[in-house]
């Protein structure tokens, strides 16, 4: 499985390089089956993505679905040897309801869904472990103490928090340091050209200022930001087609159009033009993104190598300012 190098780029304070765009995992047993996802990877390592980030939840909203096919299906294209394992960075999540009690930052629970993901994953550690939703009902101190166990144990490498409002991060933060714990090295938030006030306004400059590594989910706005869905006649592209109604506004159709004149100026894609204004914003580390397809894969990974010149910059700023 030759690489083709995307850009190099550490994660916050860690020493995991991430490069500058992550696959996302949350398609795997959900929209596509084992087979597909399958090549999807393969293709992705072979163009040099080296991080994938999943959830143990992943993707228990499907009918029949029971959480952890992401992590098995994962699992089960490491456990085919060829160096998968060493040249991917795994990144997975806990916490998130499952719907029947299971759910929270509780340290036995952190501790029991780790064994849960290593064992789906087939793999003795997890690059980074996130927290997939903030817990207020449990101390910082507790949830912390569950990590430094599992890191001291050598299940985890290190850890972020997903969904966190800025005043929580930096609590977390300050107990981390005051009780020599281990700290969020990474935040995962939703953020794209459409979703920019929430992070831009407490958490970015928080992550800035800290040092934390950012890497936004939902990057390209569920599909919106691909460009392929213009009107409501295209909302049966996909499953989550409709829910792009309310992207249909004037303020949407300017961030399109924007994309599309950068696009057209820089002969690629939308796709690769959202995912480059991302890479692009101070503070960012690497966009999540997924991919159904090997050549949905070709377009992430020119969003990845993609540089933008200021004035592209300027135009999207502006074409998709809160």
């Amino acid at each position: 499985m030759s690489t083709a190098a995307i850009p190099s780029r550490k994660l916050g304070n860690s020493q995991l390089d991430v490069g500058t765009l992550v696959l996302g995992a949350n398609v795997f047993g959900w929209t596509i089956d084992a087979a597909q996802s399958f090549a999807v990877l393969d293709a992705a390592v072979a163009k040099g993505i080296r991080a994938i980030d999943t959830a143990d939840t992943y993707s228990k909203w499907k009918p029949g679905n029971q959480g952890g096919e992401s992590e098995t299906i994962i699992g089960d294209w490491l456990a085919q040897g060829g160096g998968r394992r060493d040249k991917t960075l795994i990144l997975t999540k806990c916490g998130m309801d499952f719907g029947d009690g299971r759910k929270g930052l509780a340290k036995a629970y952190i501790i029991s869904s780790a064994e849960g993901s290593l064992k789906r994953l087939k793999t003795d550690h997890i690059d980074l472990y996130q927290a997939h939703v903030d817990d207020p009902s449990v101390p910082f101190e507790e949830t912390l103490a569950a990590y430094d166990a599992l890191i001291k144990a050598g299940k985890i490498r290190a850890i972020g928090a997903s969904n966190y409002k800025a005043d929580r991060l930096a609590e977390a933060l300050k107990v981390a340091k005051a009780k020599s714990l281990p700290a969020y090295c990474a935040l995962q938030p939703h953020y794209n050209l459409i979703e920019r006030a929430d992070y831009e306004a407490a958490l970015e400059p928080l992550c800035r200022r800290e040092h934390i590594g950012v890497i936004p989910y939902f990057s390209l706005a569920s599909g919106f930001l691909t460009g392929k869905y213009r009107s409501s006649a295209d909302f049966g592209k996909s499953q989550r087609g409709g829910g792009m109604a309310k992207h249909l506004n004037p303020r949407g159709l300017r961030i399109l159009a924007a994309l599309d004149a950068v696009a057209a100026r820089t002969k690629t894609t939308p796709t690769a033009v959202a995912l480059a204004w991302l890479v692009a914003r101070p503070g960012i580390t690497a966009p999540i993104a997924s991919a159904t397809t090997v050549a949905q894969v070709d377009d992430l990974v020119a969003g990845a190598r993609l540089t933008l010149d200021a004035a592209a910059i300027k135009d999207l700023d502006t074409a998709s300012a809160p």
